[in-house]
């Protein structure tokens, strides 16, 4: 878990999917944070992210290392944590977004990744899994 993480914060912006209806959705996105030993990522309740997310839980990720031209997919389960704890962990590591949410707001949703399986890859080698 240690090593996507890192891979995400290095790339700075990764690509979340999720599906609405029988359409498929992506956009960049930039949150993520490790709290409690999970790995989380950020979004606001009034985002049609998580009206997607709450429909239908299993997202995917994809990242792009500019630098190396390795890249990470992640297959996993998005899980709501609501506690105050969460919340305030990732806005402390994100500390510009403070402008737009707060760990006591109705809006703020942090989201670990539960049965996640990633995937790291690179033009001519031999692609490396973990699960977390």
């Amino acid at each position: 878990m240690q090593k996507v993480y890192d891979f995400l914060k290095k790339t700075q912006t990764y690509y979340l999917a999720t599906v609405e209806g029988d359409q498929p959705r992506v956009r960049p996105f930039g949150t993520v944070n490790i709290f409690d030993g999970k790995l989380y990522i950020q979004t606001g309740k009034s985002k049609d992210v998580w009206k997607q997310i709450a429909a239908n839980p299993k997202v995917e990720i994809c990242a792009l290392d500019p630098a190396g031209g390795a890249w990470l997919r992640i297959q996993a389960t998005a899980v709501e944590d609501p506690r105050r704890e969460a919340k305030k962990s990732m806005l402390d590591a994100y500390p510009s977004l403070r402008d737009r949410y707060s760990e006591d707001d109705s809006n703020t949703q942090v989201l670990y990744l539960k049965d996640a399986v990633a995937t790291f890859a690179e033009f001519g080698k031999k692609p490396k899994t973990v699960k977390f």
